[in-house]
Formats: structure tokens, C-alpha cells, sequence
């Protein structure tokens, strides 16, 4: 399947970003690959979707006025709808932790995917940040991307084949940022990370600050996640990957049937 793979790649970051790029031209040396992707910035916005968008075509496919979301329906129905798999990405800033997958642009397009039933990539980098330089000012080179586009090269070549996708919704894949001579950094599976560290700050004077404190402490290894979750491979210099199902799952739930049961004698 891999010699005449056909994908559908979008982000959030916006169709012009370094990332969507080098992902793009990692992938066209083999795929045959199609752009569908927002004409600028659209991080942190779900799976928001819209009734209409504007579509113009652009060198490397498709750009469309819109979220990602809106670029998966508007790609798998109208544009390029034959496709075999959907990549997200490759997104500069890490998508960790499982209170981070519903407000990710980038995630949220595999998510998309998922209920088409494509087998899709979800491909974010993560940029540690600190020092002089701010993390949005890093990893301007092709080349630092790496990690991510060869990660993701490899599953889409063997992956659906493999059967992956046969018990997988989609893959949320993050990879460290690469060096020059940094070797190539191993896949790990994991699972997504729980802790959650959300702080909001109000000045008194009509202004509420909002901090997620998770990437200042990823920073300083002072987490708790155990081995086998995301946020631990990336920051031990691995590719995280985390085969994920499309929300929303539903499970048995014992002391929930009893209360529906019982309703009826209540009223």
C-alpha cells in the first residue's frame, strides 16, 4: 500500500507554517500528497466547525478559510475524497496530555478523520522553550522537525497494513525537537498523561491571567508522570505515540444503571 499512498495533510498552524512544510515535503518523496489546510493560524480551537468556507487553491493543494475540522469534511467530501490517510501536522509545540487533545487544531483533524473512518496522524513537535529565545521563535529549520517527519513517514508506510488502525481511531505522535547530530529518537507507545495544572490568577481590577504550568515543569523534570505516559518519552527524547479511539467512548457503569433504574419509583 505504501508505494501508492494517497494522503490528505492538514494542520493548524496554517498552510504557510515551517512545520506543514517539512512534513509535506517528507512525505511527497514517496506519498502522493494533497494539502488541505487553514489559510493562517488556527491553533487551541477543537474541533470547531463551521456552516461554509472559503476555498482557494494554493501550490502545495488546497487552502481553506476555516479550522481544521473544516478542512477534514471539506477534504474527504468534496476535495480529495479518496484519499487513504489523513496526516495533522506537523504542528511546533508538543500535544500532551489528555486534557490537551479536545482544544488541539492539530488533534482535533485526526479526530475528524477517525469518524470518517480514515486512519489518521496526528504529528505535533515539542519545543521545550526557556532561555533567551521564546519557544514560538524556535525550531524555524526544516531540518529540527525531523524526529516527527520520519516517525510519521514510517507508521503511514507500515501501519495500515500492519493493522493498526483495525482497533486504532487515530495516532497522536509528538517528537523532541532534533539537533544536528542528535541520532534518530525511538518510538515509545504510550498513553496519555493525567496531571493537570491549569492556574488562574485575578488582579483585582477585572483581569483573570491563565497559566498552564505543565510545560514550565516539563522543562525542570519536576512531573510525576510514570513511565509509559506521553509528556515522560518526549522528555527522555523519544517519539511518543498514542494509539487513540475517537470520543466519545462509553463503558459499562454498574452504579449508573442503578440510578436510571431506580428514576421511575423518584418522580
Amino acid at each position: 500500500m505504501a508505494d501508492s499512498l494517497s494522503v490528505l495533510l492538514t494542520n493548524d498552524d496554517g498552510i504557510d507554517a515551517v512545520g506543514f512544510r517539512a512534513l509535506y515535503d517528507a512525505l511527497a518523496d514517496w506519498a502522493d500528497v494533497t494539502a488541505v489546510a487553514p489559510m493562517d493560524d488556527q491553533s487551541a480551537v477543537g474541533r470547531q466547525l463551521s456552516t461554509d468556507a472559503a476555498v482557494h487553491e494554493h501550490s502545495l493543494g488546497y487552502a481553506i478559510d476555516g479550522t481544521p475540522a473544516d478542512c477534514i469534511v471539506a477534504g474527504l467530501e468534496a476535495l480529495c475524497p479518496d484519499v487513504d490517510a489523513v496526516v495533522s501536522g506537523c504542528n511546533k509545540g508538543a500535544n500532551l496530555g489528555a486534557y490537551v487533545l479536545g482544544r488541539s487544531g492539530t488533534v482535533s483533524a485526526a479526530v475528524e478523520s477517525a469518524f470518517f473512518g480514515v486512519p489518521a496522524i496526528a504529528t505535533s513537535l515539542y519545543v521545550p522553550g526557556g532561555g533567551e529565545v521564546p519557544w514560538h521563535e524556535q525550531a524555524t529549520s526544516p531540518a529540527e522537525f525531523r524526529n516527527a517527519t520520519r516517525a510519521t513517514g514510517y507508521l503511514l508506510r507500515h501501519a495500515v497494513d500492519a493493522g493498526v488502525f483495525e482497533r486504532t481511531g487515530y495516532l497522536n505522535l509528538n517528537a523532541p525537537i532534533a539537533a544536528a547530530d542528535d541520532p534518530v529518537a525511538p518510538i515509545e507507545i504510550t498513553r496519555p498523561s493525567t496531571l493537570y495544572d491549569m492556574t488562574a490568577n485575578h488582579d483585582g481590577e477585572g483581569q483573570i491571567t491563565l497559566e498552564d504550568r505543565i510545560w514550565e515543569r516539563m522543562r525542570a523534570d519536576d512531573f510525576p508522570d510514570p513511565e509509559g505516559t506521553d509528556r515522560r518519552a518526549v522528555v527522555e527524547g523519544h517519539v511518543s505515540v498514542s494509539p487513540l479511539t475517537a470520543p466519545h467512548t462509553t463503558e459499562g457503569h454498574d452504579a449508573l444503571d442503578g440510578l436510571a433504574e431506580a428514576y421511575p419509583e423518584t418522580v
